[in-house]
């Protein structure tokens, strides 16, 4: 009988969180599958059921092979080298120091500029002509960069930005993870000679799991779906080195006006996502 009576309650708790989960979670990517299957114009609307077609045609073009290489690459090295990052950044802020306060408030501007002013702020500073970086390596007596004009280095350059951009966020999750283990744990494990080396791994990597596997997880597919540095400072170029699979499908839908290939192509970043993430987890698993 209490459980009936709770029942209701707990459902009108559960609805709005539930209703906004379908609305921008689940119906968006079941309307994405299904338009996939179709060939639909985004100006006039015509829309015609088309199958696997887009997908096939997809699988044909070099142009998707190329932004599938990019996808991976960039998150190859953007994943790791933010959750490393962040892990060292949450470190530092938890150690007790002279001025930390003062540390903890800086390291959090990066997060609070807005993406497409901190894109506009580093493309003035990395500008081959007039940029402070380049002023910086003419005056140490090294040779200017090119940055966002070259296609060896453009990549590169968005990673240093979206890393600056986004690890002073995830490094205060990572530092909740880091004070909820026991100072007395550290400090008995200290007593008994273990240095800071063995105390990460056998003390601090267990008890902050759950907010590791967090930060894993959503720094994944945050660059999965990250394209707008992309799309502000290099449009895709140059020689499509940075046109990742998001950028992509946002190109094919609202320049090509080809909703069924946009949709195929995100439907295809789901499926990788969910592998990368799937992949993650097990490891995780694994190292416990």
């Amino acid at each position: 009988m209490e459980r009936k009576k709770m029942l209701g309650p707990l459902l009108l708790f559960l609805l709005p969180p539930l209703a906004g989960l379908f609305l921008f979670k689940l119906y968006p990517i079941g309307n994405g599958i299904v338009q996939s299957l179709y060939t639909t114009s985004f100006l006039s609307g015509d829309k015609s059921f088309v199958g696997l077609q887009n997908y096939m045609t997809l699988f044909q073009d070099p142009v998707f092979w190329d932004s599938l290489k990019v996808t991976l690459l960039f998150n190859v090295i953007i994943n790791p080298l933010q959750i490393i990052l962040a892990f060292v950044l949450a470190l530092l802020l938890n150690t007790r120091i002279r001025r930390i306060a003062w540390f903890r408030s800086i390291h959090f501007v990066p997060v609070a500029i807005s993406v497409p002013t901190a894109c506009m702020l580093w493309n003035i500073m990395l500008s081959p002509e007039q940029g402070v970086v380049n002023s910086i390596l003419t005056a140490l007596g090294l040779p200017e960069q090119p940055f966002f004009g070259s296609s060896a280095q453009a990549l590169g350059s968005i990673i240093a930005i979206a890393s600056w951009k986004g690890v002073g966020y995830w490094a205060l999750f990572l530092l909740a993870g880091l004070q909820e283990v026991p100072a007395s744990l550290m400090e008995a494990s200290s007593l008994d000679g273990a240095g800071r080396w063995r105390q990460l791994i056998h003390i601090v990597y267990p008890l902050m799991k759950r907010s590791l596997t967090f930060v894993v997880v959503s720094v994944t597919t945050a660059n999965f779906l990250l394209f707008s540095p992309m799309y502000i400072l290099t449009k895709g170029g140059p020689e499509n080195s940075t046109n990742v699979l998001m950028l992509e499908s946002f190109n094919s839908a609202f320049l090509y006006s080809d909703l069924g290939r946009s949709s195929a192509i995100v439907v295809i970043l789901l499926m990788l996502t969910l592998l990368a993430v799937a992949a993650q987890f097990k490891w995780l698993k694994a190292s416990h």
